[in-house]
């Protein structure tokens, strides 16, 4: 069986090849990309900078979310995830996966008013509902760490 330690040290690790990979999108892959759309299909270049902007803005959310969870695991193996610091932490994560929500569902909006296609729109819509899963999930986390550090604060003034 995974030990506790030897998970959070595998879940680091992912961490940071996540975290590499990602800021070579947002710096390298994403812009382009887009410029190479925009030379590619003209009637469509100027969706470049606000395709380029909202994808890194996505790239964003999900490295804020890596910083928070990286936050978190440094509390876990401390032995300190239950306090309103890590609170804090897993509420900068629901905050990152709102934001990105909001953005999805406003490119979500755009396309499906302007698509051609049903596709891309139903693709758009699995990813918001997907997107809004794992944020309602982590509410229900934050929820039951709520709890545990409550208990755990009664139960340090017991003993």
């Amino acid at each position: 069986m995974v030990t506790e330690s030897r998970a959070v040290a595998a879940l680091r690790f992912f961490l940071v090849a996540l975290f590499g990979v990602l800021v070579f999108f947002e710096t390298v892959s994403l812009p382009g990309q887009f410029a190479h759309m925009a030379k590619e299909s003209p009637e469509d270049a100027y969706l470049r900078w606000p395709a380029t902007i909202v994808s890194i803005f996505w790239v964003v959310c999900v490295q804020v979310v890596i910083v928070a969870t990286w936050k978190l695991l440094t509390r876990v193996r401390d032995d300190r995830i239950f306090s309103d610091e890590s609170l804090k932490w897993v509420d900068v994560i629901v905050w990152a996966i709102t934001a990105g929500w909001v953005v999805l569902a406003g490119v979500f909006l755009y396309v499906g008013f302007n698509a051609s296609d049903p596709g891309l729109p139903l693709l758009l819509f699995l990813a918001l509902v997907g997107v809004a899963v794992i944020g309602l999930l982590m509410v229900v986390m934050r929820a039951l760490l709520r709890r545990a550090t409550t208990l755990r604060t009664d139960m340090e003034a017991v003993i």
